[in-house]
């Protein structure tokens, strides 16, 4: 059996439950997923937390430049010789959005989910990518006229 000797801690779990996330099953606004993001040379890479999701209960979407992540974390499994002791894990919905710029490749993004943690790789669009430009004028006319 598991012994708990914070009481503060029971304190804090009654106020969560009171005035954050609501009880399962019924509705309420997704919580929201906590995420890193930075560009890494020619990719922009995001990493959501998703701890104890299932990779089936992951929704990506893509819609105009509106990027979409929704996730699922389900209860644990229940039955008649199942007692819950202590239920701390939110569980429920999880919601991201983010708004992609348009320099963006969002026909190319890359997915993956290790230990807990989504990744996205979302390369940079060449049109938004640095690059050299010639310049020609009329120093080089100048050069061929003088040789």
């Amino acid at each position: 059996m598991l012994m708990r000797t914070d009481p503060f801690r029971e304190l804090d779990r009654f106020a969560q439950q009171v005035f954050g996330t609501p009880a399962p099953g019924t509705w309420s606004k997704p919580a929201a997923i906590p995420l890193d993001a930075y560009r890494a040379g020619d990719e922009f890479v995001v990493c959501f937390d998703l701890p104890g999701v299932a990779p089936d209960a992951i929704e990506l979407d893509v819609e105009g430049n509106v990027l979409t992540v929704q996730a699922e974390r389900r209860p644990a499994p229940s039955g008649d010789d199942v007692r819950m002791q202590v239920s701390e894990r939110p569980l429920g919905v999880f919601s991201r959005r983010l708004f992609l710029g348009d320099t963006l490749d969002t026909d190319h993004i890359a997915a993956n989910y290790d230990a807990g943690v989504l990744t996205l790789r979302i390369p940079i669009a060449e049109k938004a990518k640095p690059r050299r430009i010639e310049i020609t004028g009329a120093a080089t006319d100048r050069k061929e006229i003088q040789a």
